[in-house]
């Protein structure tokens, strides 16, 4: 077992795609800074600002940002997907190509746009034989004005090739948004070689923070593009200067934080962050593919399960979803729970997301407990949804 994840013996936690459980070092930062507020309340205040410019340049680090300029810090993904969609002039007859797996927050932020006669495209990802990228280079045409898609397809598990959207979306004069939440701390990212004008993701999933802190990226170029939706003191250049009754929207990624920073979540994600970089995403990376191989060899060699995620080794992430060919998915996600593994129902089957430090063991103890039957368990409908 990882030092810095004593997890409960009894629970087999494969739940990273969904909500992570905190580092040591972080619960012990989140300690240290209720401590703090306890004795001291905000006498130390520009120490917690020296954190909260810190935060910033790791999570340049972690996207490859060419500046902490471009980072802006967002209660969660959703919101920075809002910005986006909210803030760029759209015009009737645009059109936005998206894929038809995405969570509901790459979604309908760009459907709400319909009401400005803006189109929301979705390529099929298992359409024919074509690569899943040519599915949405087939929908685009003069009228797109963005491209928008899940690193990590978060039911699937699909690894979509970012390079490869973001050089179309550049040879075209087409915007490039990424949602980055399920890859993001678990596998490589690069917004420069993705060409990406936008990207998010909240911290609570492989980032291994608490709920309630994002980073938004946007590129110099594209940051420009987006009309303002919320103002505040936070906002403007002279951020401080609370007498000057003049103002201008700061000319970095701070224009879009309208108020007052979480500080407590800036503690927590950057002790979470410091884990991450640490070890390494290179490292973290090989040992997360490590264990989605050995999930999909295992799966794929057992007649009782069927896999629901590529077999394709480029396209695997740290999700793997899969079935039992004769329990429905339901009941065997609550036979799962009951014998203490923590993992998610989605996309018709089950889906496990370990993280590097997950024990090999105890992902294959999941799997034979997958495979032994419930007492009683009915026979999955093969004409229903399950």
């Amino acid at each position: 077992m990882h030092p810095e994840f004593p997890l409960s013996p009894d629970l087999i936690y494969l739940n990273h795609a969904a909500v992570a459980p905190w580092p040591l070092r972080t619960v012990s930062a989140i300690t240290r800074f209720a401590e703090e507020n306890l004795r001291f309340g905000a006498a130390h205040y520009p120490d917690w600002t020296q954190q909260e410019n810190f935060l910033r340049e790791q999570l340049r680090e972690l996207l490859n940002a060419p500046s902490t300029d471009d980072i802006a810090l967002v209660k969660n993904t959703s919101e920075a997907i809002s910005l986006v969609a909210l803030g760029l002039d759209w015009l009737p007859g645009d059109n936005i190509v998206s894929t038809n797996e995405e969570f509901p927050s790459n979604r309908i932020p760009w459907q709400a746009l319909s009401g400005r006669g803006v189109e929301f495209r979705e390529a099929d990802l298992t359409d024919g034989a074509n690569a899943p990228e040519d599915a949405l280079f087939a929908l685009a045409d003069g009228q797109t004005k963005l491209i928008t898609v899940s690193s990590v397809q978060f039911a699937s598990g699909l690894r979509l090739n970012l390079e490869k959207i973001g050089q179309f979306c550049h040879d075209h004069g087409i915007l490039f948004c990424i949602d980055a939440i399920q890859s993001l701390g678990a596998l490589n990212f690069d917004v420069q070689k993705f060409h990406a004008d936008f990207a998010m993701a909240d911290g609570h999933k492989w980032m291994l923070a608490p709920e309630g802190l994002g980073v938004f990226y946007t590129s110099a170029r594209a940051r420009r593009l987006l009309n303002l939706m919320q103002y505040g003191w936070h906002m403007v250049a002279n951020a401080g200067d609370y007498d000057n009754r003049s103002w201008i929207p700061a000319g970095n990624a701070r224009r879009f934080e309208c108020g007052s920073p979480n500080m407590l979540g800036i503690h927590a994600l950057s002790a979470s962050l410091s884990l991450i970089l640490e070890t390494g995403v290179d490292r973290i990376e090989s040992s997360l593919l490590e264990r989605t191989r050995l999930l999909v060899e295992a799966i794929t060699n057992e007649p009782a399960l069927e896999l629901l995620s590529s077999s394709i080794p480029e396209r695997r992430s740290g999700i793997v979803n899969f079935r039992h060919r004769s329990i429905e998915s339901q009941r065997l996600y609550q036979h799962l729970k009951q014998n203490g593994v923590v993992c998610a129902l989605r996309g018709g089957g089950i889906r496990f997301s370990p993280h590097f430090y997950t024990p090999p063991d105890q992902i294959e103890r999941a799997l034979h407990i997958a495979l032994f039957k419930p007492e009683g368990v009915k026979t999955a409908d093969r004409n229903c949804p399950n």
